[in-house]
């Protein structure tokens, strides 16, 4: 039996040598390597803030203003107890005066300043102011 021991083992050996080994396993794909690690994109510029537009003058103050100054620059008129209000144009002068020709006189120097369509003269005539 050990002969047959002997003579069966190597006769093993040599059938199990002869038989195709079992197929390698296929190789694994090389992982793909991370993608490098980048800052993120830069926000987009922030959108154009419209800057609001400074308000416009007052047309009717600009032209009580522009009066009042042809007032002050007029001789002979106290310009400073005359208030000048306008609206489209049309000029109104308050206060006082010392006499009437200085009344007509802030009427005609109103008149003259551009843009003044029409003066109303509600200034008093006040002795001694």
């Amino acid at each position: 039996m050990l002969r047959a021991l002997l003579v069966l083992v190597p006769a093993f050996a040599l059938i199990a040598c002869s038989e195709e080994a079992p197929p390698k396993p296929a190789p694994k794909p090389a992982a793909e390597a991370p993608a490098p690690i980048t800052a993120a994109p830069p926000p987009p510029p922030p959108a154009p803030v419209a800057k609001p537009e400074p308000p416009k003058p007052d047309p009717n103050k600009e032209l009580a203003s522009r009066v009042k100054r042809a007032l002050e620059e007029t001789a002979k008129i106290q310009a400073a107890g005359i208030d000048v209000t306008a609206k489209d144009g049309n000029v109104t002068l308050w206060g006082t005066a010392a006499t009437a020709a200085e009344k007509n006189r802030a009427a005609q120097a109103a008149r003259k300043v551009d843009g003044v369509k029409a003066v109303e003269n509600k200034i008093a005539v006040v002795k001694g102011s």
